[in-house]
């Protein structure tokens, strides 16, 4: 084997094509038509593959709230009056309607409807009914989306986790954060694009870096995860030794290799990983800064409650949050564990209201009075709701609830959407979706529409296959559109 042929056989058909004539006239041609493989035009600096989104955008970055577990509908907006009068008794088969359940309750003998312990009241001009458990909450209502007519295909954790991370119940598949950096790039060239905040000593299901990974597209558009600490970024700080000027001769060597590397083999992984060591030493400055709460007053502490004093908390990662929205960080994603109550509901969820409520409410207040709202999606929810009857042993004041996934409820805040609007319904049972149904793909098109983009144009060729975030489904719900 020759020079040339040993290359050509390290290279696939588009990064081969991409560096010859053909290659170079088909870039040629998409610069004059404006289109081509399912982008808008030449990729301009410091945006992603689109150059410029499809349509003018309600939205310029995300908040998204995830309250891994499955937090249950029925404690907390998900009002049915129903179950109070039918507690105890069974579950219908014409409600069930045959539906699958999990292991952990298909072998009960009995399934017993369990009315909810908490009060429920409207609440705003929207009269928008919110329980007891979240009083912070429910003095923003007027500005919440509330959709409860939310279903998903999986019933058990990881799948479901990862199918609203990523649009497949299969591992391996991006992340809809590293979606939105391949298309629409960055807003900020000192900062990811792309950042998550998982809430300190959280217990329950496991969260694994795969959640907020780039899957087959390329390295630098994974989630970068921001812990509590010195550190915030792992290997982000000079080691013992070595000062700023080394650090910068270091990298400006290390570009060199990388890109006589790339000349020899066309690797475009290459490329990534030369952008990811820039951004790191870029972040060198800038992680501090926005790290420094020094220049928050006592007032916003008090806001969002005396857990944002203690970095790694849920109400310090909101804050976190609006600080890293102010920075036009165009996807932040917080992640809280610790919503899985199969027994013991009502402690359980009681102490994890406690913990996010105050918070989650404070974000949305904070964003608004800052101007921000109007640009910025907030979205809070899990991966699946609870079912309408008891998992274990009823009591009058104790029970727990299994996974549901054919409807739940989530709630959307800001740019773009109807604020003081409920969209969607389920039954008396709590149990099916009886208006509107939302999809996880069609949360995800809607997501996406939101920031510009038709879901069916940004795709991604992957092993011979033309991938994208919403599969071969999803729909935009315009109907919460404001």
């Amino acid at each position: 084997m020759n020079e040339f042929q040993e290359k050509c056989s390290h290279l696939n058909r588009r990064q081969f094509l991409s560096q010859t004539s053909m290659g170079l006239g088909a870039a040629a041609l998409s610069m004059l038509t404006g289109s081509a493989l399912g982008t808008t035009g030449p990729k301009t600096a410091g945006l992603g593959v689109l150059g410029n989104p499809h349509f003018a955008p309600k939205a310029k970055r995300v908040i998204y709230l995830f309250q891994s577990g499955g937090p249950s509908q029925l404690e907390l907006f998900d009002y049915k009056p129903t179950l109070s009068q039918l507690h105890g008794q069974e579950l219908p088969d014409s409600v069930r309607q045959g539906q699958r359940l999990t292991g952990m309750s298909s072998n009960q003998s009995s399934l017993p409807m369990a009315r909810s312990i908490f009060d429920f009241k409207q609440h705003g001009h929207s009269g928008a009914w919110v329980s007891e458990l979240m009083p912070r909450t429910a003095e923003i209502v007027d500005d919440l989306c509330f959709i409860k007519s939310m279903n998903t295909d999986a019933i058990n954790h990881d799948p479901a986790i990862t199918f609203f991370q990523s649009g497949s119940q299969i591992t391996g598949r991006p992340s809809m954060g590293a979606w939105l950096s391949y298309g629409l790039g960055s807003g900020n060239d000192n900062l990811p694009t792309f950042i998550t905040l998982v809430s300190k000593n959280g217990s329950g299901q496991p969260l694994y870096a795969r959640l907020w990974g780039n899957g087959f597209l390329p390295s630098e558009h994974q989630g970068v995860q921001f812990r509590a600490g010195k550190d915030p970024v792992l290997f982000l700080s000079n080691p013992p030794g070595m000062d700023d000027h080394d650090r910068e001769q270091m990298m400006t060597y290390l570009k060199q290799l990388h890109e006589l590397q790339y000349d020899s083999w066309g690797d475009p992984e290459i490329q990534s990983r030369i952008a990811q060591y820039e951004m790191a030493h870029r972040m060198q400055m800038s992680v501090p800064e926005v790290n420094d709460l020094s220049d928050e007053p006592d007032s916003v502490f008090e806001m969002y409650g005396e857990d944002s004093r203690d970095p790694g908390t849920y109400a310090a990662n909101c804050l976190m949050a609006r600080r890293l929205a102010e920075r036009n960080v165009k996807f932040i994603q917080l992640f809280h564990q610790g919503w899985d109550q199969h027994g013991n509901l009502p402690s359980g969820i009681k102490r994890q209201c406690e913990n996010t409520d105050q918070a989650s409410a404070a974000l949305v207040k904070d964003l608004k009075q800052r101007g921000l709202l109007e640009d910025t999606l907030v979205i809070w929810g899990g991966e699946f709701g609870r079912t309408n009857y008891s998992q274990g042993k009823l009591t009058a004041d104790n029970y727990g609830r299994d996974h549901h996934p054919n409807c739940f409820t989530i709630w959307m805040a800001g740019a773009g959407v109807k604020p003081g609007f409920t969209y969607g319904a389920t039954d008396d049972f709590g149990y099916n979706i009886t208006e509107n149904k939302i999809h996880v793909h069609d949360f995800h098109a809607t997501l996406m529409h939101l920031l510009g983009i038709d879901h069916e144009k940004l795709t991604f060729k992957h092993q011979g296959r033309r991938y994208r975030l919403t599969d071969v489904h999803g729909h935009v719900a315009h109907d919460i559109l404001a």
